[in-house]
């Protein structure tokens, strides 16, 4: 097989292209909402509440339980048969929210419970409502030990959001597809992309680390 360098070139831009208006807002969207979701789910999963807690343990279990793929076509195709009809878009950013906000719950709520339970009392001690001692004291705490496992779900959503391409989001490996289909070079093509995407993931992986040594510092050995 003669290697096609002229394709290589020539398809770099619009994969690129497809990773910086596709796959990186899809991703950034997509982890912020679900990552907002995560945090409420948690502290449901944390409620007294018998009833709260049950929706949201309920609501995780399915999450964790079918593949995203699933969740992805139940929203584009299955919604439409009920009457409720999204764009491509949205119903990619709806899904890979619902599925980070799943993965997040868990990982923010055995964050809030490996804070010490003496760090309740302290922001009782000082006058603080239970609110208050939450957002002051124990998710500050909760965020440096979730920054890795949190860190983890982002990268793994970069490479997930190529599933969005089912749905006919223009994004970098939809734009891989559709030259591939046109030049029928898809091994090249294919690793091409994968490529983009290493690249995407070793950056990501390299600002963890980063954050992870900065964060590192404040915390007492």
């Amino acid at each position: 097989m003669t290697f096609n360098w002229d394709l290589v070139w020539s398809s770099f831009g619009p994969i690129i292209g497809g990773a910086v208006t596709g796959t990186i807002p899809l991703t950034l969207a997509s982890f912020a909402i679900g990552l907002a979701l995560a945090l409420l789910v948690a502290l449901l999963r944390l409620s007294p509440n018998r009833l709260l807690s049950a929706v949201a343990r309920f609501y995780v279990s399915v999450i964790r339980g079918t593949p995203l793929l699933v969740q992805l076509f139940v929203i584009f195709y299955g919604l439409p048969s009920i009457g409720v009809k999204l764009e491509p878009w949205p119903s990619a950013i709806i899904a890979f929210s619902l599925n980070v906000g799943g993965y997040a719950a868990e990982v923010i709520r055995a964050a809030i419970l490996s804070v010490p339970k003496g760090q309740w009392e302290a922001g009782h001690t000082i006058g603080m409502s239970r609110p208050q001692t939450l957002v002051r004291i124990i998710l500050p705490q909760a965020a440096r030990v979730s920054v890795p496992p949190l860190s983890n779900t982002f990268i793994s959503l970069v490479k997930d959001t190529s599933l969005a391409s089912l749905i006919l989001v223009t994004e970098l490996f939809r734009n891989a597809q559709q030259i591939a289909a046109f030049s029928q070079e898809f091994m090249i093509l294919y690793l091409e992309s994968a490529l983009v995407y290493w690249v995407i993931c070793l950056v990501l992986s390299t600002g963890q680390s980063a954050l992870e040594r900065r964060l590192d510092r404040y915390v007492a050995h």
